[in-house]
């Protein structure tokens, strides 16, 4: 008896309570993704640099290798990636060209042009730890497109 007039009571407390004002959130579109806190790093490892003894050589894209040029060879970005290699030592940065394929000792990332090796504070060094962050792909279904549309040549 004691648990119905309980029972009883609850409900009559619950009914004669006043009603919540809150209303659910309206939402229009899609709702934004959380960013992660920290942003995704590009890829970490040590790099090297090639120089004089390739100059003027045909590199895995076809290009003429150039000792003076920002280029660099990966084992497997697309030719025509630029990337941004930092040296995590002296924290100096600049943009790169892949266009060739290598380092050929795999326990590398990257092989830079002497110039690149310059401009990263690594050329006397021959070797540093680097960040590897991809800053664009190349643009490879618009130069399928040009190549179909231009007349051939037989």
């Amino acid at each position: 008896m004691r648990k119905l007039v309980m029972g009883c009571a609850m409900v009559g407390f619950i009914a004669l309570s006043p009603k919540s004002e809150a209303r659910p959130p309206v939402y229009v579109g899609l709702m934004p993704l959380a960013r992660p806190a920290i942003e995704p790093k590009g890829e970490i490892g040590v790099a090297s640099w090639y120089g004089m003894e390739r100059q003027g050589l045909h590199t895995s894209s076809g290009e003429l290798f150039d000792t003076n040029k920002l280029t660099a060879a990966h084992p497997k970005l697309p030719f025509g990636t630029a990337v941004r290699v930092t040296n995590l030592r002296n924290h100096e940065s600049t943009l790169l060209k892949i266009n060739d394929r290598g380092p050929g000792i795999g326990s590398r990332v990257i092989d830079v042009s002497s110039e690149a090796a310059k401009k990263l504070g690594f050329l006397e060094a021959g070797l540093a730890r680097v960040e590897v962050d991809v800053v664009s792909f190349p643009n490879t279904c618009i130069q399928h497109m040009n190549r179909a549309r231009s007349p051939r040549i037989n």
